[in-house]
């Protein structure tokens, strides 16, 4: 295992553009992160037109998803994944793991790594963000809202209900690493 100030965050992304900006917005604002992306997300970042500022990117182009044994060697310390679509979350809920962030949700539980996640459809009506920066209402499922609120159960997990508790997720989860490296 490597000491914490060796580790990294490692950030997912899905196929959502609900909340996509704020969240590219958070992760630019972050060191030593590493990107994954659901091949979902690699085409939503290109139709809206947002871009980071992450050196190391893995993207969904594996069947095995190859890098999540990076989990086995410590070299993650959090994960988030952020936004997370409705998908995403039936997935993790009911153990799933056939793409790659599903797969790190998956390897982050199994070797105890943190994980955070901002899931997109938290209440029953939203506004969300279409391309071309066009707002959309939305209101999601039954099911949608009843499996965030089974992933809130999961150990070491945090659901995020907003952007704010996102922020404020990750920041206290690095405050805590900063404490326990001193």
């Amino acid at each position: 295992m490597k000491p914490i100030h060796e580790q990294r965050l490692a950030w997912a992304i899905t196929g959502s553009g609900h909340y996509l900006r704020e969240c590219i917005d958070i992760l630019n604002t972050l060191d030593q992160v590493d990107l994954f992306l659901s091949k979902a997300a690699a085409e939503i970042l290109k139709q809206y037109g947002y871009e980071h500022n992450v050196g190391r990117v893995y993207q969904d182009k594996t069947a095995s998803s190859v890098p999540v044994e990076l989990f086995y060697h410590g070299a993650y310390h959090t994960v988030v994944v952020a936004p997370a679509t409705s998908n995403t979350v039936a997935k993790m809920v009911y153990g799933i793991s056939d793409n790659l962030v599903t797969n790190i949700f998956a390897q982050a539980g199994k070797c105890r790594v943190p994980s955070i996640v901002f899931a997109c459809d938290t209440a029953p009506e939203l506004e969300s963000e279409a391309p071309r920066e066009h707002m959309v209402k939305v209101y999601p499922r039954r099911i949608d809202l009843e499996n965030m609120e089974k992933l809130k159960t999961f150990d070491d997990t945090t659901v995020a209900g907003d952007i704010p508790q996102l922020q404020a997720a990750i920041q206290t989860r690095l405050a805590w690493l900063r404490d326990s490296s001193s």
